[in-house]
């Protein structure tokens, strides 16, 4: 029964979006599709960035698919609740839609998963990666370091990590995967995904994972307090983890894991962000250019109220 209902709500929502549209979710080039309040639609490609399609849709048609993604997950849209975060049940895109009157017109952002997983010798083929920098991260995760992919919104983070992923495709580890919305994946013999949901937080999911007997934990984005526990269980049996970070720059990363754990404690303990991350990862979006990752650094240590980060 539960298939016959997700199969005719697939088929509703495929109606909603039109053809044109759909078109989009089966690209591998396509990343992202966003619609503004005016009607215009843009979509965020791995090899032109962003694009202005020739799509536009009606107020009518935007508000008809926000509804429709908000009951899929039993949730309430309408003026009083005018924000929708959820997924595409199809094929698990992450969904973040707005109602007026916060917005003129009904908008939304589609952010799909990975038709294609891109390895580190892809980044490395097309240039985005460096040769040594490609060398190091094998041996890295291989060797169980903590790993922080750290670059700003629409970056690649996610794409990236899932790269670092594909390398552990053969081990035998028990790995924790935990996350708001199912970005990530390890193609991997012993793996639990784990979502957060409107009562689990992130800190929840943290703390109970530690009674998994895990090896390694991912984390799909640190944005809150969880950072603290993160680190700790990173740092008492549990390393070889990769997490992504939102930061403009790898040197204000540890900084920017101060502000998170002050969150839910007075004082960041500077020793437990040195001991626990190993390499910093900064990825970033060059215009006409792409995605570039230019530096890799070592956290080193804490000195003179500042964090000492090495170049590898």
């Amino acid at each position: 029964m539960a298939e016959i209902i997700e199969s005719r709500f697939h088929q509703m929502l495929q109606t909603a979006f039109g053809p044109d549209m759909m078109r989009y979710f089966d690209d591998p080039d396509v990343i992202e599709i966003m619609l503004n309040p005016d009607g215009k639609i843009f979509i965020e490609t791995l090899h032109n960035g962003k694009v202005l399609t020739p799509i536009q849709i009606s107020s009518i048609q935007s508000e008809s698919i926000i509804k429709l993604v908000a009951s899929f997950k039993n949730q309430i849209s309408d003026k009083n609740s005018p924000i929708v975060s959820s997924e595409i049940p199809f094929n698990g895109a992450r969904f973040q839609g707005w109602l007026p009157p916060i917005v003129e017109n009904p908008c939304f952002s589609i952010r799909k998963r990975a038709l294609k997983i891109f390895s580190l010798q892809d980044y490395l083929n097309q240039g985005i990666l460096k040769p040594d920098h490609y060398h190091a991260l094998k041996k890295s995760v291989l060797n169980r370091k903590n790993i922080l992919v750290v670059g700003g919104t629409g970056s690649g983070k996610t794409t990236f990590s899932n790269a670092l992923l594909a390398e552990l495709q053969n081990t035998q580890d028990r790995i924790l995967v935990l996350e708001d919305l199912p970005e990530l994946q390890v193609n991997a013999s012993d793996v639990v995904n784990l979502i957060t949901s409107d009562n689990v937080t992130m800190r929840d999911l943290v703390k109970g994972s530690l009674r998994m007997r895990p090896d390694r934990i991912i984390i799909g984005e640190v944005r809150d307090g969880c950072a603290l526990d993160l680190l700790k269980s990173w740092n008492t049996g549990h390393p070889g983890g990769i997490c992504t970070l939102h930061a403009n720059s790898a040197q204000s990363a540890p900084s920017r894991l101060e502000d998170l754990i002050q969150e839910v404690v007075a004082n960041a303990p500077i020793n437990l962000i040195v001991e626990a991350i190993d390499l910093i990862v900064f990825i970033e979006r060059v215009p006409k250019l792409g995605r570039k990752i230019e530096n890799i650094y070592k956290l080193e240590g804490y000195s003179n109220g500042k964090y000492q980060l090495s170049e590898i």
